[in-house]
């Protein structure tokens, strides 16, 4: 499906072709054309570190930089070449730059469809029901949100709980989802299988097509691209003399920072669960320390040499496919929740921001694929270590596993030739021919 049609952007000049995502694709013949748009920034600009003067700028000012971007493209070739736009639908700019330019509008949302029904409802529903602003801190039943059958108030995103809408998160969020409404299509990187009640409900009220995973396929651990500018370590060789299932991956992802209790107990919990593991530590994991090292209690290292591999970065991908990789102790990101249910491996589930406690629902309470880390309360070294038994032993994990496998085997069979998520992307491009000659029609 990967291979049907892709749709890039980033923002920034990237150092090596390397990262060119397409590269492999123009091997094989396909005239798929690739380009950045600076988003105003330097390239060493930490943009994870300096998050809330980066997302003014891309809210106030990159708007006008794809303007520009696209204005000249148009202006230097045939209009009909550039017939529809695809953009993130966190981004408030699409709308108006489509209706500009007589483009096609294709919002693509990256989060599961759970989150989006949220987003998409939270500020009007939430305060008719009297559950936004937030008066209290007692957890409530939620059941009026249309695709969501039923949720907590605790398993909302964290921005849901903030009682100031003035917050650049909230600006964002609003201008987004009422930009949203104004689009042709909507794709969301979720499995029909998966949420087909939510999905359901959306494509009631617009186009909308669940056409993922839409950055794997079954063959995605062979024709991987870098994600990260960070340099991977190939851990293939070390997990080589590991048994199968014996092996915990440790990863908070990309993006996401902690602080050094956090880490701290995850190391005690490590060490006292006497498990082998691979533990991603970036660098600037803690924001306020540099070294990635550092952030590890003395000695650590040296207690745990004979079964723990600590890297700054990995193939996430080839570790969690591989035979001796048997737990995941995540902050359920999508992505790597994503690849963990492709890779049938149970996770370890330890939210902190953004849509992550919303999918920790998902992962737990709804597809029980994984357990809860500390269910909310402090990180403790004690219950972290309990957790790991919990999950990597055989007699105490058997029905998480067999859940796990059920779920790979849904992901695989959309990814298919003939599967649901092949005939949905099918059925968008069907629908986009369409639209795009009707918007010729009309424009002629």
């Amino acid at each position: 499906m990967c291979r049907k049609a892709t749709c890039y952007h980033d923002f920034s000049p990237l150092p090596s072709k390397e990262f060119d995502i397409f590269s492999e694709a123009r091997d094989s013949g396909l005239d798929i054309r690739y380009t950045t748009i600076s988003d105003g920034f330097p390239l060493e600009f930490d943009r994870h570190h300096n998050v809330d003067e980066y997302w003014e700028s891309m809210f106030h000012d990159f708007p006008s930089r794809v303007d520009e971007f696209i204005g000249d493209l148009i202006e230097s070739s045939d209009p009909w070449l550039v017939p529809f736009l695809v953009a993130d639908t966190i981004y408030s700019w699409p709308a108006a730059i489509a209706k500009k330019y007589n483009l096609v509008n294709v919002s693509f949302w990256t989060e599961p469809a759970l989150v989006y029904a949220i987003n998409n409802y939270y500020f009007d529903l939430l305060r008719a029901n009297d559950h936004f602003p937030p008066t209290d801190d007692l957890v409530h039943s939620i059941d009026y949100i249309p695709g969501v059958e039923s949720i907590s108030s605790k398993d909302l995103m964290p921005y849901v709980h903030e009682a100031d809408t003035t917050t650049l998160t909230h600006k964002i969020l609003i201008r987004a989802f009422e930009q949203v409404k104004k689009a042709d299509f909507i794709l969301h990187n979720t499995v029909q299988e998966l949420e087909l009640h939510t999905l359901s409900i959306l494509n009631q009220k617009h186009p909308t097509y669940a056409i993922g995973p839409v950055n794997f396929s079954t063959d995605s651990i062979k024709t991987r691209v870098s994600k990260s500018l960070l340099s991977e370590i190939d851990c293939s060789k070390w997990l080589e003399s590991k048994p199968p299932g014996s092996v915990l991956y440790v990863s908070f992802g990309s993006i996401v920072q902690t602080n050094k209790q956090v880490i701290e107990a995850i190391a005690q919990g490590l060490l006292l669960s006497e498990v082998s593991f691979i533990w991603v530590i970036r660098p600037k994991i803690v924001s306020s320390i540099d070294d990635s090292k550092s952030v590890l209690p003395a000695g650590f290292e040296d207690n745990v040499k004979d079964r723990g591999l600590i890297v700054p970065w990995c193939n996430q991908n080839a570790v969690l496919s591989n035979p001796a990789v048997g737990g995941f102790l995540t902050h359920c990101g999508w992505n790597s929740i994503v690849e963990s249910m492709l890779c049938g491996v149970p996770m370890i589930c330890y939210p902190i921001m953004y849509d992550q406690p919303t999918n920790r629902k998902l992962v737990v309470d709804d597809w029980k694929i994984g357990v809860n880390l500390c269910d909310g309360e402090s990180v403790d070294g004690a219950e972290v270590a309990l957790k790991i038994k919990q999950l990597m032993s055989e007699k105490t994990s058997v029905g998480i596993r067999n859940e796990a496998m059920k779920l790979r085997s849904v992901l695989h069979d959309a990814l298919a030739e003939e599967g649901s998520s092949n005939r949905n992307f099918d059925q968008f491009i069907q629908d986009l021919r369409h639209k795009m000659h009707v918007e010729k029609e009309n424009v002629s």
